[in-house]
């Protein structure tokens, strides 16, 4: 049975149990964030609720029939780098069946060239002419750190630093704006690649700890890859929620969440966005984390298409067929003015596309001889701006003759992200503007204890976006702290 038809309808709907004392903890929210939590709170002895208030669980991880009858599209997040690479998950032996397609990344250029981000990091290199040894010196002791890095970047700040020697290095190479990343780099094909990488960031190239983005992504792509999940990516949420309910935890569906008042337990934790935490916690929180989940602000939206196919798609190059992720844009200098006008409000007339093509090596996802397609764009938060058009303007560019086998397509603009996930404000993904203040976190001791026994545990806290769920593990550490 694949992971869509598990969740097809609320088979974990729980809304007949009486709300009691038998609970001493509550979860709002069933993302990867905080099915997370209410699994670490439950490993630790608690007795928990999560609460969820769609009919399914899976929050950026559900996967759904958007297109035609058969074909399986991942609503939100599709590929899982940060999954793979989780420390929690990996704590917990998360059981999820992981795809690796034979090259986690492909980037196209105009004329049928293409720039792979290979396993190896030779192989990658030897594309880069001039920049091999630059390449190699670069991203080479990243790799060979990578637990390192993974582990500051996928973990909340401590002060004093848990592993100085790891901050720092992790600080050298990501700390700086990916402009300065890509002006060591000469040649058309190495900037490229790492544009694409950086460009996960959803900001302008000339702001600090965007690099830092690319260089994680990169680093994992090359020491485990860029994987999927087989039958979709709630696999993930499904794993969560067999974990929970194994340990004792309870998941109930159908239900919103007005004011944490209604929650059994003293203690709540919130995997939704600042202004959703403060209303529902208004009379609970403490005056300083009242004003700092006011001052959020959301970041850039995404604007989707999804498309049954007749065929795979007709790449231009031998190389991106080959590819589970394949970053449309052409070259640095367009990627990163597609992404500088995105922030300054304006919509790209050739945008950087993100695209995921899962069937290619998950059979499960459409009917025999057919194909998924996934892709997205950035757009200014809030958009109504329809994309279709320059989406498939960029797929046709590396690919002439796509829009011959599309027999359907689903186009989901910020509105109906939000309609479909409120985490998603504005079409947002990131849990928020991505900055140098959000990265550290500057200020806040405890990013995740807003007073009164409450905690928030969604993308908006360290360390934000990425299906890994280590902010509600983090958020579930400050509750039992």
């Amino acid at each position: 049975m694949c992971a869509f038809e598990r969740v097809a309808a609320p088979i974990r709907h729980n809304r007949e149990m009486p709300v009691d004392a038998s609970f001493d903890v509550s979860v709002v929210g069933s993302g990867p964030n905080g099915l997370s939590a209410a699994v670490e709170m439950a490993r630790n002895g608690r007795k928990v609720l999560l609460v969820e208030s769609a009919d399914r669980i899976g929050g950026g991880t559900r996967t759904e029939e958007l297109t035609l009858p058969g074909y399986l599209h991942d609503v939100c997040s599709a590929i899982h780098p940060t999954g793979l690479a989780s420390p929690f998950f990996a704590e917990i032996d998360l059981d999820i069946e992981w795809i690796h397609p034979p090259i986690p990344l492909v980037h196209p250029l105009d004329g049928g060239r293409a720039v792979a981000l290979y396993r190896s990091v030779d192989e990658t290199a030897l594309q880069f002419g001039d920049d091999a040894d630059r390449y190699r010196r670069f991203m080479g002791p990243l790799v060979e750190a990578v637990s390192d890095l993974v582990g500051v970047a996928l973990s909340p700040m401590r002060v004093p630093p848990k592993n100085l020697g790891a901050l720092i290095r992790t600080a050298l190479a990501g700390g700086p704006p990916a402009a300065a990343v890509a002006m060591r780099f000469s040649t058309r094909e190495a900037k490229a690649l790492l544009a694409g990488l950086a460009a996960h960031s959803i900001s302008a190239f000339n702001a600090l700890a965007t690099a830092g983005v690319g260089v994680v992504l990169g680093a994992i792509g090359h020491a485990s890859g860029w994987p999927l999940v087989r039958g979709g990516s709630v696999g993930i949420a499904n794993a969560l929620a067999d974990r929970l309910t194994s340990l004792g935890g309870v998941i109930e569906t159908g239900r919103h969440v007005s004011r944490v008042e209604e929650l059994p337990g003293d203690t709540h934790l919130l995997d939704v966005m600042p202004p959703a935490a403060r209303s529902m916690a208004v009379t609970r929180i403490s005056g300083s984390a009242s004003r700092r989940l006011g001052g959020w602000k959301p970041g850039p939206g995404v604007f989707k298409v999804d498309y049954a196919l007749d065929a795979p798609v007709p790449w231009a190059d031998p190389l991106s067929g080959q590819a589970g992720t394949v970053h449309l844009g052409g070259t640095y200098e367009e990627i990163r003015d597609s992404e500088a006008q995105v922030i300054a409000g304006e919509h790209p007339d050739r945008p950087f596309v993100l695209v995921a093509q899962q069937s290619l090596f998950d059979p499960s996802r459409a009917p025999d001889g057919k194909h998924t397609l996934w892709a997205y764009c950035h757009v200014p938060n809030g958009s109504t701006v329809d994309m279709t058009g320059a989406i498939e303007s960029q797929i046709e560019r590396f690919a002439p003759g796509f829009r011959d086998v599309v027999a359907h397509r689903s186009v989901m603009g910020p509105a109906e992200y939000q309609a479909h996930n409120a985490n998603l404000v504005g079409g947002d993904i990131g849990g928020g503007r991505f900055g140098i203040r959000k990265v550290l976190q500057l200020g806040l001791r405890r990013p995740y204890d807003l007073g009164g026994g409450v905690y928030l545990c969604s993308s908006a806290t360290p360390p934000g976006a990425g299906v890994h769920g280590m902010c509600g593990f983090a958020a579930a550490r400050a509750a039992l702290a």
